[in-house]
């Protein structure tokens, strides 16, 4: 294992070597025919050999929706939970066992509507969880209406004259809760997937990753511009830490700092090259990567950044935790259930 995946210092290690088949369970996989689900838990299955931990100490948890069937395809420890609970379930399950990997997949409906509190106080508690959001911008499984990332006028069954709702950006959201690690990539670019998917792995605390999702049966089409081989590159932000943000099929566009210290789109020509912007992960404050997470247009996709936007360190809600019980036991010793039980503070019924 690297000694990069800085969240998995507790998490014991594997000597034998894995491969993507040893993380394929024996259920036959079940999403539609075409589903962008298959692009990423293929992504993932790839993956996890490089962690270097045994399929006994990884636990996928999710909530309800098409992409909560997925700890039923991963041959490691899993529990399909309930609606828009999973980052509190992972959450106890985190903090109680430092010596596993866990990992939280949900979907745009059950994280940000049913599961938006739970999802806010997981990021802002920074706890050692590795969130991927498949984002369809629709509810799949019950068959197609609205969710909380469906665009203005979007036609439904449940909207069937068009959304009046403000859709909430995934990214804009959880910067907003100080999340310490943010990223976008998409089910159909591999690598890119494959090289955020590392970087959250090394993260210690809480990462989340939003996956551009298709649903081909339900919204089918709806990151299409990013997807097109003509069209992609000048509509497609790709982000890198240290480097200018310069895009484009021609890199003929890139992003400047506007006079109110906003983030902008320009032509490169029509600027100074000292005035266009570096990327900064690290940066302290979050308002550079929420200022990057506003840039997309939401109807055109248009200057759509993909990649980290945030990656800071701030100490694991895990680490604080047990850094106080070593405390609690330095001051006072074990602690006694039975004197507690009988306290004070209790009363009999009678």
């Amino acid at each position: 294992m690297s000694e990069t995946f800085a969240s998995l210092s507790l998490v014991p290690k594997t000597d034998s070597k894995q491969s993507a088949k040893d993380f394929k369970s024996d259920q036959e996989v079940r999403w539609c025919p075409g589903c962008g689900d298959y692009a990423i838990l293929a992504a993932m299955q790839s993956f996890m050999p490089e962690l270097g931990v045994k399929k006994e100490n990884i636990v996928f948890v999710s909530g309800i929706g098409c992409s909560s069937r997925f700890p039923y395809y991963m041959n490691t420890y899993g529990m399909h939970s309930i609606h828009g609970r999973a980052p509190a379930i992972a959450t106890g399950l985190s903090v109680s066992r430092p010596d596993l990997s866990v990992w939280v997949v949900t979907g745009d409906g059950d994280a940000l509507s049913i599961g938006g509190n739970h999802l806010i106080h997981a990021l802002r508690r920074n706890v050692n969880l590795k969130i991927l959001l498949f984002n369809n911008r629709i509810y799949g499984l019950t068959k197609g209406q609205y969710s909380p990332t469906s665009e203005i006028g979007k036609i439904t069954k449940s909207t069937p004259m068009g959304s009046i709702d403000y859709p909430f950006n995934p990214l804009s959201v959880a910067l907003g809760a100080e999340a310490t690690f943010v990223a976008r990539s998409i089910d159909s670019d591999r690598q890119h997937l494959q090289s955020v998917l590392r970087a959250a792995a090394a993260h210690e605390g809480t990462a989340l990753i939003e996956i551009y999702q298709n649903c081909n049966i339900f919204n089918d089409g709806a990151w299409d511009p990013l997807k097109d081989s003509e069209r992609k590159d000048d509509v497609t932000i790709r982000l890198e830490h240290g480097e200018k943000i310069i895009f484009g099929a021609n890199s003929d566009r890139c992003v400047v700092r506007d006079d109110n210290g906003t983030l902008r789109v320009a032509s490169v020509a029509d600027v100074d090259a000292d005035s266009i912007v570096v990327h900064d992960a690290h940066a302290t404050d979050p308002a550079f990567a929420f200022s990057l997470s506003r840039l997309s247009h939401p109807e055109t996709l248009q200057d759509t950044p993909i990649g980290v936007f945030r990656d800071v360190h701030r100490p694991s809600y895990d680490r604080l935790v047990r850094e106080q019980l070593d405390q609690a036991k330095t001051k006072s010793g074990p602690g006694n259930l039975g004197s507690l039980l009988k306290g004070k503070d209790t009363w009999d019924v009678s």
